[in-house]
């Protein structure tokens, strides 16, 4: 019997030290806990890890902004209050500026294709400047974003003229502002409660943020274009990372990089075509496309916009042409490759 207690409680400590050896990484986000993101990108990320470590890692995710504000995200992460924190970089403004030429309008048409070129831009060392403060994972975009009214169809850019429309950055609010719109800046968990004040006309998402932030209840008017596509990064503090342990750090790294961004990428393109699909199917919503003539009206106002914004980055010194032109070259490398 004695026996049998001191086996017993030998096999207590061995299993007491083994769970105080793993090491915790709170991963921090603002989609919802029932989100596809949520699963699809985080817990499977966490996940992945885990078994990648053997254990020594325990990734516990932080969904709907529970360690923080969307628009804190970077900071959390750099300042230790997440470990790992996913957020949009132009919740920042103006603190990463070659990597918002991601935003700009016409580069790419799917997530997964955005994404692998951003990666692309990232692995290159041209952004390095831009996230020296923290250890990167991933980056990515979601496919493009589309415009969705609540009471005003938008067939012309005559239409946009005054409408109030929540922009994610101040790169597309500079694109709205050129289609005659007037952008108002919010993180998007807020555009719920502000289009159901009335406080904004519409907002700039792609399609499964409709559905992702419950904004299908509100929005009666869609219209296709395609108008840009949001800057996402995956970032680890610092100082976390590089006090892991090797067998560690390469669980980690071997889960970081083009994977992940795809994997993020592809997972916008299939939840945007099921959304469309839905409101399309739907008698009392319209889904609009612009005709070819007022297609090229906006693609014309849209090129002034990414014209500018490059020129501007050019005049700060930056290698703002030098970025876009190795972005596209970046899709086609992608577009080839997927």
């Amino acid at each position: 019997m004695l026996q049998k207690l001191a086996a017993a409680c030998v096999l207590a400590a061995g299993l007491s030290t083994g769970a105080a050896q793993a090491e915790n990484l709170r991963y921090a986000h603002f989609m919802s806990a029932n989100s596809w993101q949520n699963q699809e990108i985080f817990l499977d990320w966490a996940e992945a890890v885990k078994e990648a470590s053997g254990g020594e890692l325990d990734v516990t995710v932080f969904p709907a902004q529970t360690l923080g504000k969307a628009p804190a995200g970077y900071d959390n992460a750099m300042n230790g209050i997440a470990d790992i924190a996913w957020t949009v970089q132009g919740y920042t403004a103006g603190r990463f500026p070659l990597s918002q030429i991601m935003e700009l309008p016409g580069l790419f048409k799917t997530g997964a294709v955005g994404s692998c070129a951003f990666q692309k831009l990232y692995d290159s060392g041209a952004l390095d400047e831009e996230y020296n403060e923290t250890h990167v994972l991933f980056v990515h975009t979601h496919d493009p974003g589309q415009l969705h009214t609540a009471n005003k169809p938008v067939h012309t850019l005559e239409d946009l003229k005054g409408l109030k429309l929540r922009r994610p950055t101040q790169v597309v609010g500079s694109l709205l502002e050129e289609l005659g719109a007037e952008p108002v800046g919010m993180p998007a968990p807020n555009t719920y409660e502000s289009l159901q004040r009335g406080t904004i006309d519409g907002y700039m998402l792609p399609w499964e943020s409709v559905e992702s932030f419950r904004l299908a209840e509100l929005t009666k008017y869609h219209t296709k274009f395609g108008f840009y596509a949001l800057a996402f990064v995956s970032t680890m503090n610092k100082a976390k990372y590089e006090a892991l342990s090797p067998e560690a750090k390469k669980a980690v790294d071997d889960n970081s990089g083009m994977k992940w961004a795809v994997i993020a990428g592809s997972g916008y393109d299939k939840a945007g075509a099921k959304v469309l699909a839905e409101r399309e199917a739907d008698p009392e919503v319209e889904v609009y496309t612009l005709t070819d003539e007022e297609r090229a009206r906006w693609e014309e106002a849209a090129q002034r916009a990414s014209d500018a914004y490059v020129t501007s980055l050019d005049d700060q010194g930056l290698p703002g042409t030098a970025t876009y032109e190795a972005v596209k070259g970046y899709v086609s490398e992608c577009e080839a490759e997927l």
